[in-house]
């Protein structure tokens, strides 16, 4: 049976040069990168070099990289950082906070954690096209106001947020700007200068690299409090001995990226609108959630209706194709996505919607597959569902998408 992996905003196929580079740091080269003989500085080595890898993806001094274990540290670093650190130091209370009500759990469960400790949370809403107004964001500020955090690019929909114009708000209001750009780095340009963000998370597995590795970018000057309490490692600014392969391998992911950005993101935008376009051109009441244009290249959100989506992704399983839901993260959850919720869908509505997401490595054969197997997934659970008239083939919101 063939196989068909749709799911890359779950998580993508480590690179094979990626594992070559990783190889020696998990066999020969095991030192520990801040001891100072000559195995210890082997691995520094290596380790620095990666983060100028990691910095030039994403247009940034390689001092202001620091490596974490993913993006869910990343965040917590910068949303738990920013807010310990600001005046009175230490404290919770009397301190606020904006994010988006589309963000990843990582922000999120941080926000209502922080809400527990005393901190004001403002959710600022986004509009049915899944995009964050500007204004909005300004308009949350208060005097007491230490943060925004709102995310680059969005795991379900895949929109892509004006964090640039986000950006010039915060700095305007001198209030700290935080984005999780862990869908955008590797499949979008990202340039740190450009957007105006303090701190931007990373997460490597997203791009081809390692999973358990990330980055956090922390602009020169910014005053944020340690997640981790150990050792002087990363510059005082993550303590923990260092993890060499990952580090290796996040930093060649990052080059190899940078290398056929543009490329593969015209290639992958092409696949992704051939499927989504035959898809609402062929199949009744398929729609599309979330922006046309504004989104990464990768990521395609279609509503089914009358189809169960955790239904539909077993029955893609057992046809070899892999697509999910939502986010990974959420799997298993009896409470429809907050991300489709929020851009005003149902919660019938929300349960019908699937996430189709492309990679470097997805081909046509792949997009030509799943569109051969598709429409009878489709008809095949239509047909069990007692809500499904057949009168609704000539239904008007056939292959309609939302703003």
């Amino acid at each position: 049976m063939r196989r068909v992996y749709l799911d890359n905003n779950a998580t993508t196929p480590l690179a094979p040069e990626v594992l070559e580079a990783m190889r020696p740091y998990l066999t020969e080269q095991y030192g520990n990168a801040s001891s100072i003989h000559w195995f210890g500085q082997q691995a520094k080595s290596a380790v620095e070099n990666a983060r100028e890898q990691m910095a030039k993806l994403i247009h940034a001094r390689p001092n202001d990289v620091v490596f974490t274990s993913g993006g869910t540290e990343s965040d917590n670093a910068s949303i738990f950082g920013i807010v310990e650190a600001a005046p009175p130091h230490g404290r919770y209370e009397g301190k606020h906070v904006i994010v988006s009500s589309i963000e990843h759990h990582a922000v999120l469960n941080a926000a209502q954690a922080l809400e527990k400790r005393g901190t004001r949370v403002t959710y600022v809403r986004v509009g049915p096209d899944g995009i964050v107004d500007p204004k909005d964001i300004e308009a949350a500020i208060r005097p007491e106001t230490v943060l925004i955090s709102i995310m680059h690019a969005n795991n379900e929909l895949g929109t892509v947020q004006p964090i640039e114009e986000i950006g010039r708000v915060a700095l305007e209001h001198d209030v700290y700007f935080h984005t999780d750009a862990v869908q955008a780095v590797g499949k979008i340009p990202v340039d740190v200068e450009k957007l105006g963000v303090d701190l931007l998370s990373i997460s490597a597995h997203k791009f081809h690299g390692p999973k358990g590795t990330g980055a956090l970018y922390i602009r020169r000057g910014t005053n944020l409090a340690p997640l981790l309490y150990g050792g002087h490692h990363e510059r005082d600014r993550r303590a923990g001995t260092e993890n060499v392969a990952g580090a290796v391998g996040a930093g060649k992911a990052a080059e190899l990226a940078a290398l056929n950005l543009e490329s593969s993101a015209v290639r992958m935008a092409a696949l992704r609108d051939r499927l989504e376009d035959s898809i609402l051109g062929s199949i009744p009441l398929a729609i599309r959630n979330g922006d046309r244009e504004r989104r990464l290249p990768t990521t395609s959100n279609i509503r089914f209706e009358h189809v169960e989506g955790e239904g539909f992704v077993i029955a893609m399983d057992l046809k070899g194709i892999a697509c999910s839901t939502g986010a990974a993260c959420s799997s298993g959850s009896v409470e429809p996505s907050h991300v489709l919720s929020a851009i005003g869908l149902s919660k019938a509505q929300a349960r019908s919607s699937i996430r189709f997401s492309l990679g470097r490595l997805s081909t046509a054969e792949d997009i030509d597959y799943a569109l051969e197997v598709l429409p009878r997934v489709v008809e095949q659970l239509r047909s069990l569902s007692p809500n499904y008239k057949k009168e609704a083939v000539s239904s008007p919101l056939s292959a309609v998408s939302r703003p």
